[in-house]
């Protein structure tokens, strides 16, 4: 049994774990992350890898990053929560832990996870994953691997534009879909729904204090598993775009199953009911052609480290 580690840096935590070749995990360890340090996120980096290499055969190590990954799965490009520009990291953690190393974009390792272990594994050749958080990332799989692009950075799902001069995006475009179908938009919609009908958003604004700016993600889920209309109709809105973008993405791949995973999905049918109307009132005018299943993930905290693995392992 081959066993990798998989490590999922993000901007707040790195998480390692040992993997087996049936996407198992059998052990894990946690780090701060040293967001704003080179250096010290790479020594954190190789702490997590050493630590879980003890007494363990390990074959390789895969590093799922929230950033842009180089073609040649070597560099990170640039990171927008951490302070990687062209940072070098196979060489250095391949360097320090005399290990070989794969380097993958941590939503590209999720959707790896949900395609070969979870939500997506009966599929044959092809999966798109969204995963629905603060932003909105994604993964393609098509002919059974990742899509990637010809410089390494393909599935930007979140920032495919849905809204002409739209609310602008922090990639620097506007109206990209992330700004219209993610947990931010989700507070958007809710603060400005609680602004406009206090009545109605009482619940909410209760959670919050009074203060419609202190209204929170979190906040908006609790008030509307309680019943408040304008955390409804917010998580409504939000599922609305999500379904838009999905069909969109149908017309364009025709994937065999369409997986949404991230912290948002957790609201349950709050979220995926309207994504779902939307989705099929998208596409009514294929009238009897098959589309794709839409599925929750199922992998969860694991879906990096397990599909940074085994990633590694290939």
């Amino acid at each position: 049994m081959g066993l990798t580690i998989g490590v999922d840096i993000g901007g707040t935590k790195v998480l390692g774990g040992v993997v087996d070749d049936g996407g198992t995990v059998l052990a894990t360890t946690r780090r701060p992350t040293p967001a704003d340090d080179v250096a010290q996120t790479r020594d954190v980096i190789v702490e997590v890898v050493r630590e879980l290499a003890e007494g363990r055969q390990i074959e390789a190590v895969g590093i799922g990053a929230a950033g842009w990954i180089d073609a040649t799965r070597s560099t990170v490009l640039f990171a927008p929560n951490l302070a990687w520009r062209d940072e070098p990291l196979k060489q250095s953690v391949s360097s320090a832990t005399g290990l070989p190393v794969v380097v993958e974009n941590d939503a590209n390792a999720a959707a790896w996870a949900e395609f070969r272990y979870g939500a997506a594994e009966d599929a044959e050749d092809s999966m798109v994953l969204y995963t629905v958080g603060t932003g909105i990332g994604g993964g393609i799989i098509m002919g059974g691997q990742l899509v990637r692009g010809a410089h390494g950075i393909a599935a930007e799902l979140g920032h495919v534009q849905a809204v002409p001069g739209g609310h602008p995006c922090g990639c620097g475009r506007r109206g990209c879909i992330e700004q219209y179908a993610s947990g931010s938009a989700l507070v958007r919609y809710a603060q400005s729904g609680a602004k406009d009908d206090q009545v109605a958003g009482a619940a909410l604004l209760a959670k919050a204090g009074g203060e419609v700016g202190a209204i929170t993600g979190p906040m908006v889920t609790e008030a509307a598993q309680a019943g408040d209309a304008v955390a409804i109709e917010a998580f409504r809105q939000t599922g609305t775009w999500l379904g838009v973008a999905m069909a969109d993405m149908v017309q364009i791949l025709d994937p065999q199953v369409i997986v949404i995973g991230g912290g948002v999905v957790e609201a349950g049918d709050l979220l995926l009911g309207p994504a779902l109307a939307s989705y099929s009132e998208q596409l009514a005018q294929r009238a009897k052609s098959p589309i794709a299943e839409v599925r929750p993930a199922k992998m969860g905290n694991t879906a990096g480290i397990v599909g940074a693995a085994d990633l590694a392992r290939r």
